[in-house]
């Protein structure tokens, strides 16, 4: 099946602590569902000193949000579902709020 988000698109959460802000998927996870997205749902944890990072202390890192809390933003920057056409001989990502085609 095609994927619905693909890493480099631009979301908007509908649900969380963050909902209603936006960012790039920098990462997917297609076998849990899950996306990250560059500076939202960020968690904290305590590292321990390693020799790769010989201070440790608290970090702070872009957790993982379950495919279906996120929605693709159309080009007016609301957060649309996403559809399939088919353009020539290429299946193409459409927005339904506007029937654009979604790049990428």
């Amino acid at each position: 099946m095609a994927a619905k988000i693909k890493k480099g698109d631009r979301v908007i959460l509908l649900t969380g602590k963050d909902k209603g802000r936006g960012g790039l998927v920098t990462k997917v996870m297609p076998k849990e569902g899950r996306v990250i997205v560059a500076g939202l749902n960020l968690v904290q944890r305590h590292t321990r000193p390693s020799q790769s990072d010989p201070q440790g202390g608290i970090k702070t890192k872009e957790a993982s949000i379950h495919v279906s809390n996120v929605a693709i933003a159309d080009s007016n920057g609301k957060p649309t579902r996403v559809g399939f056409r088919i353009d020539g001989d290429k299946k193409v990502r459409v927005a339904k709020t506007t029937g654009e085609v979604i790049n990428g």
